[in-house]
């Protein structure tokens, strides 16, 4: 993507929504970070309680819906951090904003945050906003890339600089879903793909405590699911792909490498394994 990290693990977005503590947690080691979702006007998500932990499989059901201070705020927290390394921002839409014109709202989160961003990723893959995944089907996700690129184009000409695009998809896609994303990500030169997003299913935690809760699944149980999406891009693209999705030890990192990850990222293995998980992950990748 035109980007040098100083190391391949990173911090997935969600866990930062406001880009309020990225100083602290740039002093645990990550190569990169990224922050939000960010939507264009800030907004409250779901009602609470909307995070639930099911410890006996290291897993965590969220239904946050986007909760984070809008634009404006969020970019005064950016401009305030000292770090200087490479910066993520995950862009969504709001709630309110109706389907027909979710691409505008993108449009103005990547004008908005284009000169603070490393790179930008479109988030169109959190089950908790309605609608919103339905922006992964061919016609709809076309027309969002085929805008984005437009705007971009635009943006590279006006700051001097091509700031990388990054498509963030859900685990829960069949191998057709794939392939057309994969055509659409080369038709409108998006630069990376993140897989995945948490998921939909319940697989793996039928019957615990809290796993008939709504939300999006992350953690152990998703993690085949993950790669195997992961695999299935990388059959199709030679643009980087960043593995993110039931990372709780090295080996699971190396299995994100070994899938085809040039790059990955952490967020329940986080909650439950700690700092140290960082540094554990960073010695995964494969030498050269």
């Amino acid at each position: 993507m035109g980007l040098e990290f100083p190391n391949p693990v990173g911090l997935a977005a969600g866990l930062d929504k406001d880009a309020a503590h990225i100083d602290a947690l740039a002093r645990m080691g990550f190569g990169f970070i990224e922050v939000g979702t960010v939507t264009p006007r800030s907004q409250p998500g779901n009602a609470k309680p909307r995070l639930f932990r099911i410890p006996q499989r290291e897993a965590v059901i969220n239904r946050f819906g986007f909760n984070n201070v809008g634009l404006d705020a969020f970019l005064d927290n950016v401009r305030a951090t000292r770090w200087k390394g490479i910066l993520g921002i995950n862009i969504g839409k709001n709630a309110d904003t109706p389907a027909e014109h979710a691409a505008d709202d993108y449009a103005v989160g990547l004008e908005r945050v284009y000169p603070a961003a490393s790179y930008v990723t479109i988030n169109i893959s959190s089950p908790n906003t309605q609608g919103l995944r339905a922006l992964q089907e061919r016609e709809a996700l076309d027309a969002l890339l085929a805008r984005l690129s437009r705007t971009r184009t635009r943006l590279a000409q006006l700051f001097g600089r091509r700031v990388p695009l990054v498509l963030k998809v859900a685990p829960d896609l069949d191998a057709a879903q794939v392939e057309s994303i994969a055509h659409a990500v080369v038709r409108h030169g998006i630069d990376g793909v993140i897989a995945t997003n948490t998921s939909v299913s319940r697989e793996g935690v039928e019957g615990l405590p809290h796993a008939a809760e709504a939300g999006g699944l992350s953690g152990t149980p998703i993690r085949g699911r993950a790669t195997s999406v992961l695999q299935e891009f990388r059959k199709r693209l030679e643009i980087p792909l960043i593995g993110a999705g039931g990372i709780l030890s090295g080996s699971d990192a190396a299995e994100k490498f070994a899938a085809g990850a040039a790059l990955v990222q952490l967020y329940t293995g986080l909650i439950y394994r700690g700092p140290e998980l960082v540094a554990e992950c960073v010695s995964a990748y494969p030498a050269k």
